[in-house]
């Protein structure tokens, strides 16, 4: 059976009230007709109430953009699973580049949050990647079999069943770039085949989307591509028309 298609906006540290509401309006009246595919969009923490608000009972389900790896205490301007399940979040972004690059996360501290989504029943969305230097270097696979088997030596491989892979290459990501449909298409297998070495069927039923500056228009062919389950949008997620089209491209 075909795996349904999966598309998560993130906002990033983008959005404001008005602009919100407006945009959450259109994505749910946009994608109510599509079939076989999940649309949710992933907020700023300020937001998740009126997004809770504005989603709640619709088609289109949220989450955090990140989330601690702690389930309570003195942790300054963190926010726990708990939290975000105190709003309705179905998802939670762990190991997003930006987060590991700019917030030196590494893949320790990533497996650490997923596993602590996953306590609170969230989905993680675990984004995994290299960047140009890597490939490059053609280090490629052996940055993301480090970044997966992170997680899967801590949580097991069973908890990939309830969790959603991203392939994301930081080269790709806001620089208007993007792997070609068969390279990322490649790195999906690889991704597949690392989960296969643990549980084929596992492997064969976990959604794994793609989210390297994907838009409208490069969307059916990346989706196209037997391996890719969807998307995981940054910029093109904020324009509802774009995110509605890529959506709809992801229907399976």
């Amino acid at each position: 059976m075909a795996r349904a298609g999966l598309v998560v906006g993130n906002w990033k540290m983008h959005g404001n009230l008005i602009q919100n509401q407006e945009l959450l309006a259109a994505i749910v009246s946009g994608t109510r007709s599509l079939q076989n595919v999940s649309c949710a969009v992933c907020v700023p923490y300020p937001y998740l109430a009126q997004v809770q608000s504005a989603l709640k009972d619709t088609h289109v389900a949220w989450g955090g953009q990140n989330v601690s790896q702690h389930h309570k205490g003195a942790y300054t301007g963190e926010v726990s699973a708990d939290m975000l399940v105190d709003f309705g979040c179905r998802y939670a972004i762990v190991g997003h580049s930006e987060r590991r690059t700019l917030y030196h996360e590494d893949n320790q501290v990533v497996a650490e949050k997923f596993r602590s989504a996953q306590e609170q029943s969230l989905i993680p969305i675990l984004c995994v990647g290299e960047t140009l230097a890597q490939r490059e270097a053609n280090e490629t696979e052996q940055i993301i079999a480090m970044q997966l088997d992170a997680v899967i030596n801590l949580t097991g491989v069973d908890a990939i069943k309830r969790s959603v892979i991203a392939y994301e290459p930081v080269w790709a990501i806001g620089t208007g770039k993007t792997a070609t449909p068969q390279q990322a298409q490649d790195v999906h297998v690889f991704i597949r085949n690392r989960i296969a070495a643990h549980s084929s069927a596992i492997a064969a039923d976990v959604q794994i989307v793609y989210g390297g500056s994907v838009k409208s228009s490069n969307a059916p062919e990346l989706f196209g591509m037997s391996d890719i389950d969807g998307g995981l949008i940054g910029g093109a997620s904020l324009i509802a028309e774009e995110f509605v089209s890529i959506c709809s491209a992801a229907q399976s």
